[in-house]
């Protein structure tokens, strides 16, 4: 039984101003697995304070000094590898496989992509006479979400620390564990007294009282677009910076020449992977209607061979999160079926032999047109909408009629046919026949997905300001 009772506030582990405590779940067991403490105002005015002392050093050191603490945190993070999977396992649902080889790698991952960025990256520009500079912009409020938890929390404070800027992170209450491991990781690794700060906390307390407090020069968002209207609304009265990484419905076109075989495969393990958990998940595939038999066929098998289990077993995917995200799809699954989708794989209720844990059966629904709940809600959960189209145009046309746009995806042979749809798609980030990640390739999405970049070079410039310094050199005579 995990308790984590304590805040991370200028360097030390400190109770909070008030006590207060609240019950983390596990999701494979539906008992409790530790205590964290919530937070209050006052604890996030205590967090900002201290970061706002510490931004007058910190932005001072040298992009040498940085690259050695971010040595160092690497350093610490791998001696902690293994608990920063647990963490996640055990606060989450993931599948220890899931857990060690995707979710803790996503650390690893920003640390090293942040540390090659910042050994060469320019923070000056000299045009004629006027220098241009960048500076670390201030304080920065982060408020990640449950699903990735450390990948969203290295994203953000990662290029943070790389560039020089002080935080308070408020992780998901749901997940906290990680967040914890990872808060005992940069201690370890030597981060100087008010760089980084962590308190605990719901959204409606400590998220809006980072997004509102006028101490905070930035807030970052990853979470739902109802979450993040709100953490704008908040953040507004300030003009503080606002990022935001939101929800989204993401469009995966199969073209009449791709390896069905393997695109279907692909796109249905894309979406049940991490329990369907997963803002950028492929979750309505657009199906030529003349090749859709064939597919709904690899669909069923996909999706029906697609083990359900423990976390600790050798399952594909375990649970989802919590029970009220167990019932949101729940009530998705029975509103397709009622709005007239056919159930091809999966449907309502728990898998058979998994009566305890929030588990959910891996499903496929066809036959969805896009006006369907189904075609236009996150469902967030294993949960795939198969869609039929006749011309390429009109494929194209369903897939951006969504308020979303983080991510897109197309299948088939012809690289130029591929390439040219692609091109038309109004997303953030467009995934080419199963493309591998690309930790380096900016993420964020169009629309109401968010706005902004995270990830690799183009991370560093949202924690960025930039001075224009005139009259910097004399002008040639």
């Amino acid at each position: 039984m995990r308790e984590y009772l304590k805040f991370y506030i200028d360097g030390q582990w400190v109770d909070p101003e008030t006590p207060k405590t609240l019950d983390v779940i596990n999701p494979a067991t539906e008992e409790s697995a530790g205590r964290i403490s919530m937070g209050s105002a006052a604890d996030v005015d205590r967090a900002v304070k201290a970061a706002r002392a510490a931004f007058a050093s910190y932005s001072q050191t040298s992009a040498d000094e940085r690259v050695a603490l971010l040595e160092r945190i690497i350093a610490e993070y791998k001696k902690r590898y293994d608990d920063v999977a647990a963490a996640i396992t055990e606060e989450m649902g993931a599948p220890v496989s899931l857990a060690k080889q995707a979710q803790a790698a996503m650390g690893i991952g920003h640390l090293k992509t942040a540390l090659e960025v910042l050994k060469t990256y320019s923070f000056q520009e000299q045009r004629g006479s006027t220098m241009l500079v960048k500076e670390p912009i201030g304080v920065c409020g982060f408020i990640t979400p449950w699903n990735w938890p450390i990948n969203q929390i290295a994203c953000k404070v990662v290029p943070a620390l790389a560039v020089g800027c002080t935080m308070v992170l408020k992780p998901s209450e749901i997940s906290p564990f990680s967040a914890q491991v990872w808060t005992e990781i940069l201690d370890a690794a030597g981060v100087p007294a008010g760089v980084f700060n962590l308190v605990y906390g719901d959204g409606p307390v400590v998220g809006a009282a980072i997004s509102s407090h006028p101490e905070v020069d930035m807030v970052s968002f990853t979470g739902s677009t109802r979450a993040g209207i709100e953490v704008a609304r908040n953040a507004a009265p300030t003009v503080k910076r606002v990022h935001q990484e939101l929800g989204g419905k993401s469009p995966n076109i199969i073209l009449e020449d791709a390896d069905l075989e393997k695109a279907i495969k692909g796109g249905v393990r894309g979406v049940m992977a991490n329990s369907g958990q997963s803002c950028n998940a492929p979750t309505r595939m657009l199906v030529p209607n003349s090749r859709m038999e064939q597919a709904l066929a690899i669909a069923r098998d996909v999706a029906n061979a697609t083990k359900v289990g423990d976390p600790a077993s050798d399952a594909n995917i375990g649970p989802v999160v919590s029970a009220a995200q167990w019932d949101k799809i729940q009530t998705l699954i029975a509103k397709g079926i009622e709005e007239g989708a056919q159930l091809v794989a999966g449907g309502p209720g728990k898998p058979e032999g998994l009566e305890k844990g929030y588990y959910v059966k891996p499903t496929v629904l066809a036959g969805v047109n896009n006006q369907m709940t189904v075609a236009r809600e996150e469902i967030f959960g294993p949960v795939l909408t198969i869609l039929g189209y006749d011309t390429i145009e009109e494929a194209v046309e369903i897939a951006n009629d969504t308020p979303y746009g983080l991510a897109a995806y197309v299948s088939g042979s012809d690289t130029e046919a591929v390439r040219k749809v692609a091109s038309q798609l109004r997303a953030g980030q467009v995934n080419i026949n199963n493309a591998a990640p690309d930790l380096m390739a900016p993420f964020g999405g169009y629309k109401q997905s968010g706005n902004g970049r995270e990830w690799g070079d183009h991370a560093f410039a949202e924690f960025l300001e930039t001075k224009a310094v005139l009259g910097f050199a004399p002008k040639a005579t």
